[in-house]
């Protein structure tokens, strides 16, 4: 079945260009890991709430977009085994090396987590 990583975080919206370009590179990184498939969003349409929103879950400040992404697996166990190696990948492989290739965000202020789903629908093919 299906895994998801999700993720929302707060860019600098005169860093779009540089987020969109760190997507690119780190996204191809987790497709050789075997994810599946990955989506970047850029907010678009983000209300703001009485009480929560996306904006005060990643504490964004003024001049900054919330986007969210997620990343989608064949399953946890390769998802897992992924992650494991993360911290090996970031010492020797210089693709991973963060001071190479730093984030255009706070990466303290990202929310994430991962996600079994419980509902798939898929629209009927367009012929």
């Amino acid at each position: 079945m299906a895994y998801i990583d999700g993720f929302v975080i707060a860019v600098p919206t005169h860093n779009k260009d540089k987020f969109t370009e760190h997507a690119r590179h780190f996204d191809a990184l987790f497709i050789e890991m075997g994810a599946t498939r990955i989506l970047e969003c850029w907010g678009d349409d983000v209300p703001r709430g009485k009480q929560t929103d996306f904006y005060r879950a990643v504490d964004a400040q003024e001049g900054e977009t919330v986007c969210f992404s997620w990343v989608e697996w064949p399953d946890k166990a390769t998802r897992d085994k992924a992650m494991a190696g993360m911290e090996e990948r970031m010492k020797s492989d210089p693709r991973w090396d963060p001071a190479k290739n730093p984030m255009p965000f706070d990466g303290k202020r990202m929310i994430f987590g991962g996600f079994v789903p419980v509902v798939v629908l898929d629209a009927p093919s367009s012929r």
